[in-house]
């Protein structure tokens, strides 16, 4: 009849297995991506692995001589300070002034029970949070400093109440915090890396 549009039935045909022969690969794509996700998924560490003590890793070798950084463990800060021997030489002075200064009443490893509460007396390692009410201690140090007064050897200071640390984390008289800072468990990979979370046996040159 005039007017009407004569459809060719192979061109149909044809263009009905294009059509099919794409769906059917972009469903087999889909499949085998949602397949791959545990498998992807597997290979990442969990939210409560890491919620629960999957350790932390620092490399040492960006950590200059007097600074500190603020690695996360167990959503806990990490106070990590490399002490000068400017620093270190502060530790015995003012043993008459701490409230645990061998730190016999507060929470460390073994190793970190000792003048330096480190594994090796460079680089101290803290958890950042006061024994008090759980504020977080602001460095400071240098010493003498107007804010803290002309005897101020150098450490941490908690706005929150005023509780004191010395370098070591150790607890200053007059503080309302009753203990140390507590040190984590941690050890070295070699010379360059710190690895938080982790307590070998025997680990090397340890105290």
């Amino acid at each position: 009849m005039a007017g009407d549009v004569l459809i060719d039935d192979s061109q149909v045909d044809k263009s009905r297995r294009v059509f099919l022969t794409a769906a059917t690969a972009t469903t087999g794509a889909i499949g085998v991506a949602l397949a791959m996700v545990p498998f992807v998924a597997s290979w990442l560490p969990s939210e409560r692995a890491r919620a629960f003590g999957a350790p932390t890793s620092l490399d040492l070798t960006k950590l200059e001589p007097g600074q500190m950084v603020v690695p996360i463990w167990r959503k806990q800060p990490i106070y990590v300070v490399r002490r000068t021997p400017q620093m270190l030489a502060t530790l015995t002075n003012h043993d008459d002034r701490l409230k645990d200064p061998t730190s016999a009443n507060s929470d460390q490893p073994p190793y970190a029970k000792n003048v330096d509460r480190a594994r090796k007396p460079e680089f101290l390692v803290l958890i950042g949070i006061c024994t008090h009410l759980g504020c977080l201690p602001k460095a400071r140090f240098e010493a003498a400093i107007p804010e803290l007064g002309a005897d101020w050897p150098g450490g941490f200071f908690c706005p929150c109440h005023g509780s004191r640390f010395d370098l070591s984390g150790r607890v200053f008289d007059g503080s309302p915090a009753s203990v140390n800072l507590r040190v984590p468990p941690y050890t070295f990979e070699g010379e360059e890396t710190l690895v938080i979370g982790i307590d070998n046996a025997n680990p090397k040159g340890a105290a």
